[in-house]
Order: structure tokens, then C-alpha cells, then sequence
């Protein structure tokens, strides 16, 4: 699962300029829940994405970049976000089939609802590629994502090399939510790290819990439950993306340890690399979402003219869905771990801009890294 998609490497000029171009567009406070199609007369495709309470990243990269690499493909986007609600995303599913379109892509806010809505489709002709999240027992044509295995792996990385002056240090774990299959391979890659150093005595885990729907509130609440019972003391926190870690920060800022405990993340987030930027953040995972959006633009080109090989072509490799029994053919591009030394790299490569995180607390931070 570590091989580059070749595609991430013929996309990532493209992708870059779409980045620069929507970014530029679109801040992180940008709000809107989902929008019709582009009334540029193409073939419809809809677009389901999951929610906007615990990641910014849905709303200020996904949907827009969404939006103009399919109508720059030649195709009418009709996205909407389903806000963490099952029955809203079936509806918002109904209404985009009942519409006439050629594809759906969907990020759905758990895998059952996924596969419900996948069955729906598959009766209708409807080809389905799954976006960042495999529904588990469903019957997605395609998937594109990054590979999550490496993501977690990265984590637990990130977290073995801040600790690793610290022989026994405690460790609490606040994973996601274990609706998502994604959480279960973020997991998976992060225990091929942290467990072998759990059971030398290396590291100690102290305890951990899946957050259901990635609620940052209860992640926190959660963290907080964990180090009150361990009587206030942590040295690390796995945490599973950056809207768990900056919850996990104003705990720790409570009780006056922020700064002094690396916590991991992913995301990229603007609020996630002002962290990384403050030193309450250790590390996040950087995963281009313009690679992601021009793939998924490409598969759905393929699929609306019918064209499998084409879409084959893209889509080289193969994830494994246990529930269904059967693999699913994907696109699995390559994450990067971020700490506060390669920041940079996040900028340049338009997925954030400079004003955005520097400033304040970081400018002079930012000043140092070269960061402008």
C-alpha cells in the first residue's frame, strides 16, 4: 500500500493550480452546506460530502475544489453535505438519483448508510465512487482516497520520535469513529508503530477510545475523563485528526501541560499547523486533496461515457472490504507527516496560504521557517 499512484504524479501539477485557484476562493470559515449544478448543461454528477462539525477540511477544500475540477471537466455538480445525519444523506442521495445523475460520489457519514445508498444506485445504473471513506459491505464501482494505513502509521511515527527521550512514557489514544472504516486503518497503522513499543515498555499506553462521528467535543471530554484518571499526568496523545487534537489542547492548556505533551493530528488544517506553528501541536498528516479531487474528477469523467477500461486504468489499485468480500478497485495516494520543520512544504504547495497561519503567536515562527 505504499506505492504512489501514478496518477498522484500526473496530477499533481494539475492539482496544484486547482489548489492555488480554490484556496484562493474559499476560506476556512466558509460555511455552505452543499450547491446545484452549474447550469453548464453537462452530465449531472452528484456529490455527497459528510459533515462540517469536525473537520474544516469538507468545507474550505473538499467541496470546492469538487466543484471546479468536474465543471472544468465537463460536468454539472450538484454537492450537497449531509451534516453528520444518516437519514439527510439518504435524502440528499434520493433526490440526486430522481435528478438523472450519471455518477454519485459520496462521503458518507457512516458505512451502513453508505452501502444502503450504494444498493439504491447499483438498481438504477448508477455508477458509485467512494470519496476518502469505504462503506463496507457496499457495491462502490470505485474508490479514491489516501492510503490510511500509511496515515496512521505516520501518526504513531510522529509520536515514537517526540517520545523517544522518554523511555516508558504514558500515551492516551483519541481515535476516530468506529463507523468509519477509515478509523480502523488509521488505527491499524498506528498500533504497526506504537504497539511493538507498548510491549517492550518503551511506551505505555494508558488508555485510548474511538470517538463516534469524530465528535470533538466528546474527544475532549473523553481525553479529559482519561488524565483525571491517570491522575493529571501524560507525556503523549494520539490523536486521530487535528479537530480531536486541538480539543485535546485546550484540555491540556487547563491544566497547564500545552506545549509540553506532543499531540498528533491529520487534516492539515489552518487551525492544525497554527498549533504545530505554537508548539501545542506536535504533528499533523498532510494529504493533498487536490490529488484526491483530480482523480475523482478523471474516474468520473470515465464512468459517465461508460468507459470502464479507462476508469480501470486510473483506479490501479485495490483496497480490501471484509464486510462485503470483495475488493474494490482505488486509488491510493500518498500522505506526509508534518511537524513544525516542514510546515512549509503544506504552503508551497498552495493548500494554505501564509496569511493564514502566520500572524501572532506565529509569526515569528513563520519568519524563521521562511514561511511568507
Amino acid at each position: 500500500m505504499k506505492r504512489r499512484s501514478t496518477l498522484a504524479l500526473a496530477a499533481a501539477g494539475a492539482g496544484l493550480a486547482l489548489a492555488l485557484s480554490a484556496c484562493g476562493a474559499n476560506s476556512a470559515g466558509h460555511t455552505d452546506s452543499g450547491s446545484g449544478g452549474s447550469g453548464h448543461g453537462g452530465p449531472k454528477v452528484g456529490v455527497i460530502l459528510p459533515e462540517t462539525a469536525t473537520s474544516a477540511r469538507w468545507v474550505a477544500f473538499d467541496q470546492p475544489m469538487l466543484a471546479s475540477a468536474l465543471t472544468k471537466a465537463g460536468l454539472d455538480p450538484i454537492i450537497e453535505n449531509a451534516q453528520g445525519d444518516n437519514q439527510r444523506f439518504a435524502q440528499q442521495a434520493d433526490s440526486m438519483l430522481s435528478q438523472g445523475v450519471k455518477v454519485l460520489i459520496i462521503a458518507a457519514p457512516s458505512g451502513d448508510v453508505g452501502a444502503t445508498v450504494e444498493q439504491k444506485a447499483k438498481q438504477q445504473g448508477v455508477p458509485v465512487i467512494d470519496y476518502e471513506r469505504l462503506n463496507l459491505g457496499g457495491s462502490a464501482d470505485y474508490y479514491v482516497s489516501f492510503d490510511n494505513v500509511q496515515v496512521g502509521r505516520l501518526q504513531g511515527q510522529a509520536l515514537a520520535d517526540a517520545l523517544k527521550t522518554k523511555p516508558g512514557a504514558q500515551v492516551i489514544e483519541i481515535e476516530g469513529s468506529p463507523t468509519d472504516n477509515n478509523a480502523t486503518l488509521f488505527y491499524q497503522g498506528q498500533q504497526e508503530v506504537v504497539g511493538p513499543l507498548y510491549n517492550s515498555g518503551t511506551l505505555k499506553k494508558v488508555a485510548g477510545q474511538r470517538i463516534d462521528k469524530w465528535d470533538n467535543a466528546v474527544g475532549g471530554a473523553t481525553f479529559e475523563q482519561f488524565l483525571s484518571a491517570n491522575g493529571g499526568k501524560v507525556d503523549g496523545v494520539l490523536a486521530a485528526n487535528d479537530g480531536m487534537a486541538g480539543a485535546v489542547i485546550t484540555v491540556l492548556q487547563k491544566n497547564g501541560l500545552a506545549g509540553k505533551v506532543p499531540v498528533t493530528g491529520q487534516d492539515a488544517t489552518v487551525a492544525g499547523l497554527k498549533s504545530i506553528l505554537e508548539g501545542t501541536q506536535y504533528a499533523t498528516v498532510f494529504k493533498p486533496i487536490p490529488q484526491l479531487v483530480d482523480a475523482t474528477a478523471q474516474l468520473a469523467v470515465a464512468l459517465v461515457k461508460g468507459d470502464t477500461a479507462t476508469a480501470d486504468s486510473i483506479a490501479k489499485q485495490a483496497s480490501n472490504d471484509p464486510t462485503g468480500h470483495r475488493t474494490v478497485k482505488s486509488v491510493l495516494l500518498t500522505p506526509q507527516s508534518i511537524t513544525k520543520d516542514n510546515v512549509k512544504t503544506v504552503v508551497d504547495q498552495g493548500f494554505v496560504k501564509a496569511a493564514e497561519i502566520c500572524g501572532g503567536d506565529t509569526a515569528v515562527a513563520c519568519q524563521q521557517l521562511g514561511i511568507s
